[in-house]
């Protein structure tokens, strides 16, 4: 089985240049620069599903854009709060917390759509986590994780302004 991007949600067109595709039922996202993927690593979305309303707990839908990068040069398994480091290094011999902690860095997300014009008020972001075992299966509160080493890989592709797309259905050929 293979991704081929030309079976993506109808867009007016393909992004030039570097973008993000979220597939919420394979839990992954993938790097695409046009209709080339060129990097991917799973991820955990909102183990209350898909959705837009505030407060709701899920994973907005639809087009979104990078409004934020926070956390470059910060060491692996920094934690934030508010956006900002608490002082706190998380490190995989920690102590278990069942609570997904916001580690490594930050991109935080925009809608595009009129559908999804909340998602940078709800605070969902692409952020590194404490629950790498949790990792392909749902588990956020909205949020996209990723182990924290895939998460600096992901910030070094994203600039202020990358497009994203999540989707809730799969897109395997």
């Amino acid at each position: 089985m293979s991704f081929d991007p030309r079976h993506l949600s109808p867009l007016p067109s393909i992004p030039e240049g570097i973008w993000f595709h979220v597939s919420i039922w394979e839990q992954k996202v993938r790097v695409l620069r046009h209709q080339e993927p060129i990097w991917e690593a799973l991820v955990s979305t909102a183990l209350l599903g898909c959705g837009e309303e505030p407060e709701s707990h899920r994973t907005p839908r639809g087009w979104h854009f990078v409004c934020e990068k926070i956390g470059e040069g910060a060491p692996l398994g920094t934690e934030f709060r508010g956006r900002r480091p608490t002082g706190f290094l998380w490190t995989p011999d920690a102590p278990f917390f069942e609570e997904s902690l916001i580690l490594t860095r930050i991109l935080w997300l925009a809608g595009m759509e009129p559908r999804n014009l909340t998602t940078r008020e709800r605070h969902i972001y692409f952020h590194g986590t404490n629950r790498e075992d949790a990792i392909g299966k749902p588990m956020s509160k909205g949020c996209i994780c990723l182990r924290n080493e895939e998460m600096v890989e992901l910030f070094e592709f994203a600039s202020v302004g990358t497009r994203v797309l999540i989707e809730e259905g799969g897109r395997l050929l």
